[in-house]
């Protein structure tokens, strides 16, 4: 791909201005264009899989997806391509919106086009492909969602067949009831759960609020946009600490393959006046976002999108994805809907989060503790709130990183008698420079976890409770990484062994577990033991743990089976 050359003036972080992005949205438009088919209805890339929805839906989702790039750069040209395909698809090419169907997501991404681009596509059709296109568009208004995000594709829909006049009463209703359907999910401070449960990752940002945000906007809606900007603008106080100094984004949860999707929410808050960041560090994280992808393979010598993380990597797919499904990274481009002169593509970048100082901040509604370091730029994510139905190493792992990806020896995990499961996940808090939870493995056990960090150490307790004597534990830490990071796993209770994997066995009662940890790309380290000192106190079903860190602070933590922990001064 070629981008102009770098301005470290205006972006002495990325090099990455305007110019860049624009040129990275007509290469991503150049390259899929080869590849359309009936009449540009469909766009089949290559390659051999096929997602579980089938060859005819891919292609539609091939459209759709890159649809809405060419929608967010507002290429006349392209658009043009695009109302020939569009007329062709409606014209019997295209599968029908039907319940639970992937053609549900991606009529939401040609809606959201059609309206963003109303004087430059759907003004300009035939009114006869207009009716058939709305026709096929209404099936959306009716159809049943997977209930999560996709209850948002109805409400998406039906903002552009109201806006166009056809069938008023049902897209109110399918408005209404989806608009409805995700406040059950809202858990406060900004963040959604993906349908029932505590599903938390991106698509709180790419999907839970792009979607009402987008909607409340483009209807001039002044009290949803109240409800929602504000919702987002408090999210993106979060959001912004999820980027390392890489501008990798965190490596957890699904549909990682959409990559720079991740930016979406950043420019969302710009585009609507409803975000917390100044324009310099807005773009700061969203550039870093897309030059990581751009720099380390995510599009191939055929200047596609590859199915992957980098590069080509099945370990981050879903069964729904298709060859197109990375064009869901057009979200990304949502920033090019801000004019040239808007501040923030002309202020100079300012630096994020993890550039200007440690942090170690509690997020009290995933039950999530971000752990930050300015010296490596890692952002590290404790997870003691979000899993998944199943066990999914992308969901229940106890923590996730941007320089580390989940491995298949079972990282950050506590393994009772060779079960790595982590399933009813029960967060028992956060607070300042901690968090804990309580999980179940297999049928009998509870094991009861805390992480307590400071800088980039940690100390990591584990109280395992119903196993029987003699049941032997594993505990793992950090996977071994690329791009300079270490990994450090040091036993200090009921543990022996070396990193990154310490052994041990349950006595008669519950059995404490504690171990020091780290992951950092600093040359020279202080050993652990001089950055904190452990002390474990009692027996039974009740301990004790003492932390003191070397800048003075520490802090108490009491573990019970029956009462799960409590947390005071040391």
């Amino acid at each position: 791909m070629q981008l102009p050359p770098d301005d470290r003036t205006l972006s002495p972080h990325t090099g990455y201005t305007r110019a860049h992005w624009e040129a990275a949205a007509d290469a991503l438009l150049a390259a899929v264009e080869p590849y359309a088919a009936e009449g540009g209805a469909l766009y089949h890339f290559p390659g051999d899989r096929t997602s579980w929805s089938g060859r005819l839906s891919d292609g539609l989702e091939g459209y759709a997806r890159t649809l809405l790039l060419a929608a967010f750069r507002r290429d006349e040209k392209a658009l043009q391509r695009y109302a020939d395909g569009l007329a062709a698809g409606v014209s019997g090419v295209w599968p029908r919106i039907e319940d639970r169907s992937q053609p549900l997501v991606e009529a939401a991404s040609i809606a959201l086009a059609l309206r963003m681009t109303r004087e430059l596509l759907w003004d300009r059709l035939d009114d006869a492909v207009r009716q058939r296109a709305a026709a096929w568009l209404g099936d959306a208004l009716t159809a049943e969602a997977w209930p999560c995000n996709w209850e948002l594709f109805p409400v998406t829909v039906g903002g552009f067949l109201q806006e166009i006049g056809h069938e008023p009463e049902a897209s109110r209703a399918a408005i209404d009831r989806g608009l409805e359907r995700i406040e059950q999910w809202y858990v406060g401070d900004g963040w959604y759960t993906d349908g029932d449960g505590r599903k938390f990752d991106y698509y709180n940002g790419w999907a839970m609020h792009l979607y009402p945000v987008l909607h409340a906007w483009l209807a001039d809606d002044a009290r949803l946009l109240d409800l929602y900007g504000d919702r987002l603008s408090r999210h993106l106080a979060d959001y912004a600490r999820l980027f390392g100094g890489d501008g990798a984004p965190l490596h957890q949860g699904r549909s990682l393959t959409y990559r720079f999707a991740t930016t979406a929410p950043l420019w969302l808050g710009e585009l609507t006046g409803r975000t917390p960041l100044p324009p310099g560090e807005t773009r700061r994280l969203a550039s870093g976002a897309l030059r990581y992808f751009l720099d380390r393979g995510a599009v191939d010598e055929r200047g596609l999108l590859t199915l992957g993380w980098h590069g080509p990597d099945a370990s981050v797919l879903q069964g729904y994805s298709g060859p197109a499904s990375p064009y869901w990274a057009s979200k990304g481009f949502l920033g090019l809907l801000l004019p040239p002169d808007h501040p923030v593509w002309t202020v100079p970048e300012e630096p994020g989060p993890v550039e200007r100082d440690d942090a170690v901040t509690a997020l009290c509604a995933p039950n999530w503790l971000l752990q930050s370091t300015r010296s490596d730029g890692f952002v590290r994510l404790h997870n003691h709130g979000s899993e998944d139905v199943r066990y999914d190493p992308y969901y229940t792992r106890l923590a996730y990183s941007t320089a580390t990806r989940p491995s298949a020896s079972y990282d950050n995990s506590v393994i009772v008698a060779d079960d790595p499961s982590r399933t009813e996940i029960e967060p028992l808090g956060v607070g300042e420079g901690w968090a804990a939870s309580r999980h179940r493995v297999g049928e009998r056990v509870r094991v009861t976890s805390l992480v307590v960090a400071e800088g980039a150490a940690e100390v990591r307790a584990h109280l395992v409770a119903g196993a029987g004597a003699g049941t032997p534990v594993r505990v793992t830490g950090w996977p071994a990484s690329g791009e300079g990071a270490r990994s450090e796993l040091v036993p200090v209770a009921g543990l022996t062994g070396a990193s990154p994997e310490l052994s041990g066995a349950t006595g008669e009662d519950a059995t404490l577990f504690v171990a020091l940890a780290r992951l950092t790309a600093e040359p020279d380290p202080l050993p652990l033991d001089e950055l904190v000192t452990v002390e474990v106190r009692g027996q039974g079903s009740t301990r004790e743990l003492i932390v003191r860190w070397a800048t003075g602070a520490g802090s108490r933590f009491r573990f019970s089976e029956e009462r799960g922990l409590e947390q005071g001064p040391a």
